[in-house]
């Protein structure tokens, strides 16, 4: 498979919006492990701040993108809760890596497996919820991190999804690296900024 293939199976405008908001998310994760907003914040504090505005502006112009899109994985794909001809497929593509799992084996990739779309969905909600909370807190806030009401409801739902951002970049991440090495696709499906 050539170069050119590879990255044409996303649009460029996808490729560009999912680096940004990936650079994004990776900043706020590290800075986040430097912050203390209680002292009135830092600048680590701050460069989560504006990260967090970044990844917000990028999620949102992936949802936009999605919706208006001609090529790339349908939002019905990334999110197949409400149809049930989609919700067993899922179950039977849920079965198809566990089986491939529970011998061993690295399940062959398929980007558009109701498995992987709904990964990367699910991924976007986070995503959403983390950057929405956050920018939610930035403009309400009154300066304490612990107050209740509004601040206090947009500061419990990032507290909480934090971790599992951990967990979606961590895993998302290894799986590419995994599928790379293990020749069953090439990251430059996703990280090539060639036309």
């Amino acid at each position: 498979m050539t170069n050119t293939t590879q990255s044409s199976r996303h649009a460029l405008l996808t490729r560009m919006l999912h680096g940004g908001l990936a650079i994004a998310i990776i900043v706020q994760l590290a800075s986040s492990q430097f912050m203390s907003p209680d002292k009135g914040g830092n600048t680590a504090f701050e460069v989560h701040e504006y990260a967090g505005l970044a990844a917000l502006a990028f999620v949102i112009g992936f949802w936009i993108f999605s919706l208006v899109r001609q090529r790339g994985t349908p939002v019905a794909e990334l999110l197949p809760w409400a149809s049930s001809a989609r919700r067993a497929a899922l179950w039977h593509d849920v079965h198809s890596h566990y089986t491939a799992f529970r011998q061993f084996k690295l399940p062959s990739h398929d980007g558009s497996s109701p498995l992987a779309s709904s990964i990367h969905g699910l991924g976007l909600l986070l995503m959403t919820a983390m950057a929405a909370s956050g920018t939610l807190y930035y403009f309400v806030n009154a300066g304490d991190p612990d107050a209740g009401g509004l601040v206090g409801a947009a500061m419990l739902i990032h507290k909480t999804l934090a971790n599992l951002v951990w967990a979606y970049l961590i895993g998302h991440a290894g799986f590419g690296v995994l599928n790379h090495f293990g020749k069953t696709m090439s990251l430059r499906t996703m990280w090539s900024f060639k036309k």
